[in-house]
């Protein structure tokens, strides 16, 4: 990779610039109130960019334009359901929430039902959270490793060690301020890279023909029916269906029960402000990260002109490349090269065809075009197999690495530096609201709850950057053990996120709308509800969007079996 001295000079000030920006921003009073709510005075428009900050991770940026490359544009029905979940908590959330002036959205449910019930929601929360901020925090050790060949190990460590600066010394407040300058440059950057690969495409090729290709090669599949020859697939993971049903559970959990955004819009200055930030939030995001996963299609276009590497992730192909099998991975590679140069001979034939209006040879060529996108597919997955063999332990899928082999090598000095630098800032812009919803329910939900000795205002607020500090090292701790999870990054951050989401959903569905049932049943129903949802996972019988739908539901239906035997031993214990 060609990163030059204007690249690092532009990277470092990038960082240097938010981390000061975040650590000045962040002051506030040194109260729990200050630290974790920015004593709710933050405007409208930074809650909307703040939740859509915390949304949008590195590995958002990461590995979605890899997904489309490999999977096509059908990740995005995968929001297709959050629209409609804004409004629901909106209507039924936010106004619950303020009306108690609640620091962790778990407060309220001890208030509705038990002690209990609440530091086991809160326990999942941060079960949940805590192991899929873990994988958020490896994508900036992911890039230098692979671009730079940086140490895993250093590199994440003193990457999670520059994001916990001003995320402990400041709170919510230079959360929520670091954010927005943070946002501006993210997609500015991004649609840059975009706007690049279009530019180096062959002339009379722009953006129509680009998307042409990318349609043609299946890769603008953005609405799937889910459906085969044999019926509905319910393993299939993104489709229309999943989307509405599974994203819209899973989107009223995360926004609605997540302390890691119930925090942003607790901020606010009003409900009005709270739900306007959560609208804006919903109508925006759907053609932004449709947007995101365009770049994958300018990507896969681009690379249909210009050689593709056989294999993107540089670190391991350099590995391949030194040892044993280094000629049996240099012949497969020279013969997807081949593969490449007749594809490319039958994109320059369709051309030709399509300027003259020759629909039987535009047809022809078309078809010949899927023959040599699907002939390529199976030698890459000859390659891969080459990778498994030469690096033991290595699941060989490089999805998150396109974007960033596309960015070392092809963009222009400084772009790549300010590049490898809205990675890092879209990394801290989820991983910061994180380690503060995550103190914030360890200090609140638990040690205020159940300490018997009484706690002065400023020790609260020294113990919430402590624990802000322990949860940014276990978070650490855990990147390093999240570097082969799932196909994708962003895959598995939603999977994990999914085991637990449906169960929490539940339980506030139950508080909300089922008043007569009582902590004991919708405990023990959650506890029941959180075996299935992972039974169901493990014995892969539907795609992970479904296990929320599953846990909201069976949380419901367990409680309402459960109430009349829970009640009945109430009423019989006060006898």
């Amino acid at each position: 990779m060609n990163f030059s001295p204007l690249d690092w000079i532009v990277l470092v000030a990038t960082l240097l610039c938010i981390i000061l920006y975040g650590v000045y921003k962040g002051r506030s009073s040194q109260t729990l109130d200050g630290y974790f709510l920015n004593n709710r005075q933050t405007p409208w428009w930074i809650v909307m960019l703040s939740i859509m900050g915390t949304q949008a991770s590195a590995v958002t940026f990461l590995s979605a334009p890899g997904q489309a490359y490999t999977d096509g544009m059908r990740f995005v029905q995968y929001y297709f359901g959050l629209p409609l979940a804004m409004v629901v908590i909106c209507i039924a959330f936010v106004p619950i929430f303020r009306k108690w002036k609640v620091y962790t959205a778990y407060e309220y449910l001890e208030q509705r039902f038990d002690l209990k019930t609440r530091l086991f929601v809160s326990f999942l929360f941060m079960l949940s959270r805590g192991l899929s901020t873990g994988i958020s925090t490896i994508a900036p050790a992911l890039i230098l490793h692979s671009l730079l060949g940086w140490d895993m190990t250093i590199t994440n460590i003193f990457m999670g060690g520059l994001l916990l600066i001003y995320t402990t010394a400041g709170g919510a407040k230079a959360v929520a301020y670091t954010q927005q300058l943070q946002f501006i440059i993210i997609y500015a950057a991004m649609f840059a890279a975009a706007w690049w690969a279009v530019k180096m495409l062959p002339e009379g090729v722009g953006i129509t023909e680009a998307l042409h290709i990318g349609g043609k090669s299946g890769k603008l599949n953005v609405i799937t029916s889910g459906f085969t020859d044999d019926g509905f697939d319910w393993k299939d993971r993104f489709n229309i269906w999943s989307g509405l049903i599974g994203g819209f559970f899973l989107s009223l959990s995360y926004f609605g029960t997540d302390q890691s955004q119930v925090g942003r819009y607790l901020t606010a200055r009003s409900d009005g402000e709270s739900k306007l930030g959560l609208l804006l939030n919903g109508i925006v995001k759907v053609p932004l990260q449709f947007g995101i996963l365009l770049i994958g299609i300018f990507i896969f276009s681009f690379y249909q002109y210009h050689k593709a590497p056989a294999y993107f992730n540089l670190a391991e192909e350099r590995t391949v490349k030194a040892g044993k099998y280094a000629g049996e991975y240099k012949l497969a590679e020279q013969q997807y090269q081949q593969l490449q140069e007749e594809k490319l001979q039958t994109l320059n034939d369709l051309s030709a065809a399509i300027k003259v209006k020759d629909e039987s040879a535009i047809g022809q060529y078309r078809e010949d075009l899927q023959l040599h996108e699907v002939a390529a597919k199976r030698q890459r997955d000859s390659v891969r197999a080459i990778v498994r063999k030469a690096i033991p332990g290595s699941e060989a899928r490089d999805t998150n690495y396109i974007f960033l082999r596309f960015v070392g090598d092809f963009l222009p000095n400084g772009l790549v530096g300010l590049i490898i630098a809205i990675i890092f800032l879209a990394a801290w812009g989820s991983i910061s609201p994180a380690l503060n919803s995550l103190a914030s329910c360890t200090m609140v939900d638990f040690h205020k709850r159940l300490s018997r000795r009484p706690i002065t205002p400023l020790m609260e607020y020294k113990w919430s950057k402590r624990y802000t500090l322990l949860w940014g090292v276990f978070c650490i701790i855990m990147a390093q053990f999240a570097y082969n999870l799932g196909n994708s990054l962003i895959e598995a951050v939603n999977i994990l996120g999914s085991w637990f989401y449906g169960t929490i959903l539940g339980v506030f569905l139950v508080a909300f709308w089922l008043k007569r049932v009582g902590g004991t049943a919708v405990f023990i129903a959650a506890v029941l509800a959180e075996i299935v949802v992972v039974s169901v996972y493990f014995l892969n019988i539907v795609s992970f969007l479904w296990l929320n739908a599953i846990g909201a539901i069976a949380v419901v239906t367990f409680s309402l079996l459960l109430h009349p035997f829970c009640a009945k031993r109430a009423i019989e214990e006060k006898a």
